[in-house]
């Protein structure tokens, strides 16, 4: 008879597998460790009629499923039966008979398990927004803006993930001083596939300033995979309050990936005549990709160029102006992340467009 696995936390999150076949059991945990879940294990149908109306998701073996129709165990959402033959046209039958929703046959449906499993493992919360940060020319600040806006959303309360989108940017962790703080870069997610389970991506990066971050490591740059992207930002979004991004000029296929899922992208400009002009190229590549794309205008200009006809010159939104804040590249150079000052130009900026990007009930205690 199997027994069943160690059982942690939250009842109402595990997922219930009925089954006695062994070799059944034995996928199907892998599968739930992929996903970072627990599981219930009952062998039989008499044994599964506690946990059945109960579990999130009843996942049901061809090997008890006759049990289970002859139990007539109550009718309810989110039940797989999990055929043993693709080509038994009676597991059709069975599945209507017991209510099931899906009929599932391993390996093919292994990535749909693992999915559900985690959705289950981590509940329903909504994912948080994800800030995208482009410079609209070369040493705009938009680097500095980005860990600025994670710095002052974890000063606020709310959990963050910095993502550092640029291989060619150096590192963001210099930023922090946190080169050397231990942790996964994006060498070593640089081969993720599928789905990441949100408390072990939050584990296993660096933290930084009480706020995790995703950097380059210090060796050989590679292109980003789009997958591991993909897996990353979903994760860092199940995860945290908020995301935020920094990205490269030249727009990679990871950098494009980023921009569509952005809940708003920010474009930092000096407030120059030269600097527009280089924005606009900028700007209308970063358009074709993105929903919401908001200026930033870095101050004061050197011939008055105000924040407004800048935006009116590139067609955006104008999100705010910041002045020049004194001594702040010194700051960065010791590893001090910015904001330094929270009243200062640079933090007042990301706390007003904060509160206008977070809700209220995603913040944390």
């Amino acid at each position: 008879m199997p027994v069943s696995p160690e059982r942690v936390g939250d009842a109402s999150r595990r997922p219930l597998l009925v089954t006695s076949d062994l070799e059944l059991l034995d996928a199907v945990l892998r599968l739930a460790a992929l996903a970072g879940a627990d599981l219930d294990v009952c062998p039989d149908a008499g044994s599964a009629r506690v946990r059945w109306t109960t579990a999130p998701i009843v996942v049901v073996g061809a090997d008890v499923v006759v049990d289970c129709i002859r139990l007539r165990l109550p009718r309810r959402p989110d039940v797989v039966l999990i055929g043993g033959d693709l080509d038994d046209a009676g597991v059709w039958q069975q599945a209507v008979a017991v209510g099931a929703e899906h009929v599932l046959f391993l390996p093919d449906a292994e990535p749909w398990v693992v999915e559900v499993f985690a959705d289950a493992a981590e509940g329903a919360a909504p994912e948080g927004p994800l800030v995208a940060v482009v410079g609209g020319r070369g040493g705009a600040g938009a680097t500095t803006l980005a860990c600025a806006l994670a710095v002052t959303a974890t000063r606020a309360g709310r959990t963050t993930l910095l993502v550092d989108g640029d291989p060619l940017g150096g590192g963001i962790d210099l930023v922090f001083g946190g080169e050397g703080t231990r942790g996964l870069r994006w060498q070593d997610l640089g081969a993720t596939r599928g789905r990441i389970p949100a408390a072990a991506l939050a584990s296993a990066l660096p933290r930084m300033a009480d706020l995790s971050v995703l950097s380059w490591g210090r060796g050989e740059t590679h292109a980003l995979a789009p997958e591991a992207v993909r897996a990353v930002l979903g994760a860092g979004r199940r995860a945290s309050d908020l995301v935020v991004v920094d990205l490269p000029r030249v727009l990679d296929e990871a950098a494009r990936l980023v921009l569509g899922q952005a809940t708003t992208t920010l474009l930092v400009v000096p407030a120059e005549v030269r600097a527009a002009a280089a924005a606009g190229r900028v700007a209308a590549t970063v358009s074709l990709f993105a929903r919401d794309v908001q200026l930033v205008v870095r101050g004061p200009s050197p011939t008055g160029l105000t924040g407004d006809a800048m935006a009116r010159a590139l067609a955006l939104p104008l999100a705010g102006e910041m002045r020049l804040e004194p001594h702040l590249s010194c700051a960065l150079d010791r590893g001090e992340a910015p904001p330094r000052r929270p009243r200062g130009p640079l933090g007042s900026f990301c706390t007003a467009f904060l509160d206008e990007l977070l809700p209220a009930d995603r913040s944390a205690a």
